[in-house]
């Protein structure tokens, strides 16, 4: 829908305009007929509506914001308010009864001439001071409505390619583990075809959505665990730990999993006395996510990957100033831990 700012903003100024004529009307010391108050007033405010966006939709746009002359704009500018200045004085001169009438202490009397076209000159060039202001403010405001909506669409496009590379990515390392549990003839296979098509079902309907809420996510993240479980003979090692508030809490989609992935992916899941460890704490609109893994000796792939690159951008994005990433990379553990503001 068309920006209805400017239009407003013009009906308010002159809705004042025409508030200031009927009260100087009212206010008037004798009685003026219908004929009377057009002459008076229907031609200088014609003159004003004409001085007003010629400046606005004429001079300003041509002379300033495309050719940047802005000698001819004022030569412009000075040669307006001398014709209609000049126009209003004329039209004043043939009508001195009903234009340059004044009341002083009560005695009727008449303005000179001269004055009249000196406030002539003064009121032109308010009309074009007021119309140069609105027309400069009024573009500058729809520049920036028209800035934000650009930098909303292209956030949300980076996010939705950050998203796209998120599905494949995770689905290309899963169909590697089905693959090496089909190679194996292993009698998990199965289930692990099935764990996959219920995660998939989430990644592609549920998380859809620009929230879900969080025992979903976490409930996503238990079912990636025990996909992983199944590509070791006696299950992988993992001690996961949940407290807090799960239920009513709401996050972004895919958010956490990729910690978990990178556990899985690059340190050592089968060891009974150095677990993966996946804590997640949730209390008063905070969640507390942390994960770590022994680091894999004869894992040479970079730490991180696609997985995390892809999710602390997609965190810089929808939670700007609402979290705090922390990675601890040691010797032989490698430990992320994610604050964040629900």
């Amino acid at each position: 829908m068309k920006n209805k700012g400017p239009l407003i903003v013009h009906l308010v100024f002159w809705s004042l305009v025409l508030c200031i004529i009927i009260l100087d009307i009212v206010i008037a010391k004798e009685s003026r007929n219908l004929s009377s108050i057009v002459i008076r007033y229907g031609s200088s405010q014609l003159i004003n509506i004409s001085i007003f966006y010629i400046n606005y939709t004429l001079l300003i746009p041509m002379l300033i914001k495309e050719q940047k002359k802005y000698g001819l704009y004022i030569g412009s500018i000075l040669l307006l308010i001398v014709v209609m200045s000049a126009i209003r004085t004329v039209i004043a001169s043939l009508n001195p009864e009903v234009i340059l009438v004044t009341w002083e202490s009560g005695v009727r009397d008449y303005m000179p001439i001269t004055t009249f076209a000196l406030i002539a000159v003064f009121s032109c060039g308010f009309f074009i001071v007021v119309s140069s202001l609105l027309k400069f403010a009024i573009d500058w405001f729809g520049n920036e409505r028209v800035q934000r909506n650009l930098e909303s669409e292209k956030k949300e496009m980076e996010l939705q390619f950050l998203k796209s590379q998120l599905n494949p990515h995770f689905l290309f390392n899963s169909l590697n583990n089905i693959y090496s549990l089909a190679y194996q003839k292993s009698d998990k296979t199965a289930d692990a075809i099935l764990k996959l098509s219920e995660i998939m079902r989430y990644m592609i309907y549920e998380s859809n959505d620009s929230w879900v809420s969080l025992s979903k996510e976490i409930e996503y993240v238990q079912s990636y665990i025990e996909l992983q479980k199944l590509r070791f003979r006696d299950g992988a090692a993992v001690e996961f730990s949940m407290n807090g508030e799960i239920d009513n809490q709401h996050i972004v989609p895919l958010i956490l999993i990729s910690f978990v992935e990178n556990a899985f992916k690059h340190g050592v899941a089968n060891d009974p006395k150095d677990p993966i460890k996946i804590n997640i704490i949730a209390n008063q609109k905070i969640l507390h996510f942390s994960v770590t893994n022994k680091k894999n000796k004869h894992n040479k792939d970079e730490v991180g990957g696609v997985g995390l690159n892809n999710v602390e951008r997609r965190l810089q994005l929808l939670y700007p100033e609402r979290y705090k990433l922390n990675i601890v990379n040691s010797a032989t553990h490698y430990t992320s831990e994610l604050m964040l503001d629900l």
